[in-house]
């Protein structure tokens, strides 16, 4: 086992990692921008290491500052956490020829899975249903457009590297397709360092299903279930929950089939998630995150697995202690995540200074955050504050759950979306699992 560990992120992802290094006993190396000097990462870790300042390219996408971090404290492995350089190949390569591991898959299936269009091949390859659309990235707007005719608008133009909603489009028509694809390409650029995009037939009002898998170095490939990330705003996810109601029994193994064959198909290694976008009737991959997730703590609760913890087990040669047969769902959870954003002024970033803070508990109330009374948040960086997770017996006493906490969170100083987000959980539609993608745009949301 690995005996220091540097954690190459920020925020709630960064002091979930630490913490679950401290009771596995790894010492931990946390690193920081300047702008965070008083986060909460680094008031936990063992040691930090400043790497730059300004744009996240100068800190936390600094590639040869981080890994000068890792040599100089002597850190045996990086946890990338997510987003930032947890999908980079390149950064995945360069540790590993500097003697350092990767907590991830191996390069070679980040750059086929990580990126998009690559891993539509391959889970063609695979015999895995995927949604029609190019094969590659596109090069140019008229190609594009000419693979959009053929499978027929509207169609989704998507980011091949990173997560999280960035550097997605939608084009209704040809006319459309242009400044979309320009402006996906830039998003994608500034995000992730990678303009690549490729396109896709968008599929109108489905649900978006996940599914949690783990696999080590020896051929054991499991999942932990599948979650239903469909509430969602410009491509973002809001609130997610598990297992996914909407799912009969026939479908939900169906799904969690596909999802082991994919992972076993491209010889997987750690955490990872396979997403299906679902119509009602039919599944069909989107893409897979080589990566863990925003929302993974809904399925360590309903699966009692601790994802950090494997991620790092596996990274360390160790073998999986269970089988598919071991793990059992239980009850329902969900999250839901807590940003520094006004929805009164369409979710304008809002940083500032938490002057007061009221932190909800609880039976079955989970809470993952980095915010304390008095820091400063700040406007550069991703505007996620927390997340909000519960456990239930059923996805009904999970919303009330969550109904309660919610009530009880409190932040003054800045603007949050926490009563949006009580809005979302009271709201008949959601009660009644009556929701998909596009459901959240649809409402009016200022009465």
């Amino acid at each position: 086992m690995f005996k220091k560990i540097l954690v190459a992120n920020r925020g709630e992802i960064a002091v979930r990692i630490i913490r679950c290094c401290r009771e596995m006993g790894i010492k931990t190396v946390a690193v920081y921008a300047e702008e965070d000097r008083d986060a909460l990462h680094t008031q936990l870790a063992d040691e930090v290491v400043c790497v730059g300042k300004g744009d996240v390219r100068n800190s936390y996408l600094n590639i040869p500052n981080i890994i000068s971090a890792a040599r100089i404290t002597g850190a045996e492995a990086v946890h990338p956490g997510y987003g930032f350089l947890s999908e980079n190949a390149s950064f995945a390569r360069t540790l590993e020829d500097c003697g350092i591991v990767f907590i991830g898959p191996k390069a070679d299936i980040i750059d086929r899975m990580g990126d998009k269009s690559n891993a539509r091949q391959a889970m063609m390859q695979a015999g895995v249903p995927v949604v029609p659309g190019s094969k590659e990235e596109i090069e140019s707007v008229e190609k594009g457009i000419e693979i959009a005719e053929e499978i027929g608008f509207p169609v989704l133009i998507k980011a091949s590297s990173g997560g999280g909603g960035r550097g997605m489009r939608i084009a209704n028509a040809k006319e459309e397709f242009k400044d979309a694809y320009h402006a996906a390409k830039s998003e994608a650029e500034i995000a992730f360092g990678n303009g690549g995009v490729y396109v896709e037939k968008f599929v109108n009002r489905p649900r978006h299903i996940e599914v949690q898998i783990l696999a080590d170095a020896y051929g054991n490939v499991v999942h932990l279930g599948e979650r239903d990330c469909s509430l969602q705003r410009r491509n973002q996810k809001v609130l997610e929950e598990a297992p996914a109601s909407c799912l009969s029994d026939e479908q939900r193994a169906s799904l969690h089939h596909e999802a082991v064959k994919a992972a076993s198909s491209v010889g997987y290694q750690n955490a990872g998630t396979l997403e299906f976008i679902f119509d009602g009737e039919k599944f069909y991959f989107i893409e897979m995150n080589t990566r863990v997730q925003v929302e993974h703590p809904v399925s360590e609760i309903v699966s009692s697995v601790d994802i950090i913890a494997w991620q790092i087990r596996i990274a360390a040669g160790e073998r999986l202690t269970f089988t598919q047969e071991d793990i059992c769902i239980r009850g329902h959870a969900i999250e839901c995540r807590i940003n520094a954003e006004n929805p009164k002024l369409n979710f304008m970033p809002s940083p500032g200074t938490i002057e007061t803070l009221h932190l909800p508990g609880g039976y079955g109330v989970r809470l993952d955050g980095a915010i304390y009374q008095g820091i400063v948040i700040p406007s550069r960086f991703d505007s996620m504050l927390a997340k909000v997770i519960v456990h239930g017996n059923d996805r009904q006493e999970a919303i009330k759950r969550m109904q309660r906490a919610l009530a009880e969170f409190i932040i003054e100083g800045i603007e949050t979306n926490i009563e949006f987000q009580l809005k979302l959980v009271t709201n008949p539609d959601f009660i009644e699992n009556k929701i998909h993608t596009g459901w959240i745009g649809e409402q009016n949301w200022s009465e």
